[in-house]
């Protein structure tokens, strides 16, 4: 089967296009042919080697999120999910292929009216945005910015929160043609990259939802008003400043708080129960998915360099 390897980390010229055996499911595994396979921030930052340090190697497969349909079951799987439509969450590489192996633990069914490429737009991004959103302990009312807002985690992120009650939702992003799309999916406020603009905006938000991070996350606790939460969902700039911390001291007298959300962290039955009503509502026209491109699977170097040009709105997919 076809399959994408990184050969070399660093650069998207890195990864390669190789031929790999069919997998046969082990034990509580499905095969799933894949329809549509997402690219996510995490797949561009494994690829750029600044992972090393935590067991990824040459030779690794990314992708962590597939759709299409079972062909294969191992011992101890329920024969019936033969044959069906569904998404699936490969762990953290093993996405990029033709067929693709998840737990059996890890898949859902997907609605009849909802497409390969919508679910894997959703799948992950939808159950970040709405954990993120929990784990800062957002209430309806409160004035919500959502930093890096025009990734996939970002666009859900905006819309649950409008759709929770928000008070004003923000967003950073680099053009007004972006902010005017992000507007069309709840934001009340665009901002520049800085935190800067946006006539009318909050002076200072309850909740911020970081997506970035990287050098420039600190100068945003300048902007949660007293007892604000900033939860860091994401690091696509990469890792903050070690010091990122003193910014919250000197500002000890307002009870600003931070923290790092991942859905590691999330039970998969409470994965799963989200991940249905996310579906499903999407399937109703409720939330809406943001695909940016579809391109074949053996185009994963020009989707990476997309990523790491700015230039997706949404999510890339790509189709074995």
């Amino acid at each position: 089967m076809k399959a994408i390897t990184i050969q070399t980390y660093g650069g998207p010229e890195g990864l390669a296009v190789v031929d790999l055996p069919e997998p046969v499911p082990a034990a509580g595994e499905v095969v799933i042919t894949t329809e549509a396979v997402g690219v996510s921030g995490a797949d561009t930052v494994i690829r750029s080697g600044a992972l090393a340090a935590y067991g990824f190697e040459e030779g690794h497969i990314p992708g962590s999120e597939v759709a299409g349909t079972v062909t294969a079951v191992g011992d101890g799987v329920d024969a019936s999910w033969t044959g069906r439509r569904v998404w699936g969450f490969t762990g953290t590489g093993g996405g990029y292929v033709e067929h693709a192996v998840a737990a059996a633990g890890e898949i859902l069914p997907l609605p009849e009216n909802l497409s390969a490429a919508d679910a894997v737009t959703l799948g992950s991004s939808g159950a970040v945005a709405h954990f993120g959103l929990r784990h800062a302990h957002f209430t309806p009312g409160e004035r919500v910015l959502v930093r890096g807002a025009a990734g996939s985690i970002g666009i859900m992120a905006v819309q649950l929160a409008a759709r929770g009650g928000a008070g004003a939702v923000a967003v950073t992003t680099s053009s007004a043609g972006r902010g005017a799309r992000l507007r069309r999916l709840g934001a009340t406020h665009v901002l520049d990259r800085s935190g800067e603009g946006g006539v009318g905006a909050p002076s200072g938000y309850d909740v911020i939802i970081d997506v970035v991070a990287g050098a420039d996350m600190p100068s945003f606790f300048d902007r949660l008003r007293p007892n604000g939460r900033m939860v860091a969902v994401g690091a696509v700039a990469g890792r903050p400043p070690a010091d990122f911390g003193a910014r919250m001291m000197a500002a000890f007298q307002k009870s600003m708080s931070f923290a790092t959300f991942s859905a590691a962290t999330v039970s998969r039955a409470d994965l799963r129960a989200v991940r249905r009503e996310q579906f499903a509502a999407a399937g109703r026209g409720e939330i809406e998915t943001v695909v940016h491109e579809l391109l074949p699977l053996d185009e994963a170097v020009l989707a990476h360099r997309k990523m790491d040009a700015g230039e997706v709105f949404g999510r890339i997919v790509l189709t074995p």
